[in-house]
């Protein structure tokens, strides 16, 4: 059996482009076909969060930056959870203005260790979101799919170890 990839969806904004990036992502993951790809989409959740996480071997997290931050949706999403993400890697896809989103992974990756996740290094970052994908959800940015290549790859190599050994678990 392949270990899940749980990619969650941060934004939960009306007219947020944060499905349209999280399905790209996602398509890059499953051509990639080491891991299964689950969605989390914070504006549907059903309450069953904390066993879908305790159920993810990695994550991506896909983020919105607003104002400079990531949003309030995503911040409760990983609070509402602690033990699960332990031991666990984690990356980020994020989106935004001039930045692409890069001020809130910064933020992010504090959040995370706390949590006791390992943050990869690599991160699609997406300037000006609204202009970087076509009508099909397809981006020409060759920075964006390599960046997502290499993160995947990350992401496999961490999730080798059984989160449930984990020290601090």
């Amino acid at each position: 059996m392949a270990p899940v990839l749980g990619v969650i969806i941060g934004s939960v904004r009306e007219g947020r482009i944060g499905p349209t990036v999280a399905a790209w992502f996602v398509r890059q993951a499953v051509a990639d076909g080491r891991f299964e790809v689950r969605v989390q989409d914070l504006r549907d959740d059903d309450g069953g969060f904390t066993q879908w996480v305790g159920e993810s071997d990695a994550f991506v997290l896909v983020t919105p930056e607003y104002n400079h931050g990531y949003s309030a949706a995503l911040k409760g999403a990983l609070d509402s959870v602690k033990y699960e993400w332990r031991g666990k890697p984690v990356g980020f896809v994020s989106y935004g203005g001039s930045a692409g989103g890069a001020r809130a992974v910064e933020q992010l990756r504090q959040v995370v260790a706390e949590l006791h996740m390992a943050s990869v290094r690599d991160a699609p970052l997406f300037a000006r979101v609204k202009k970087a994908f076509d009508e099909n959800g397809d981006t020409t940015d060759g920075a964006a799919v390599d960046a997502a290549a290499r993160m995947i790859d990350q992401l496999w190599w961490w999730r080798r170890g059984d989160a449930s050994t984990y020290p601090g678990a």
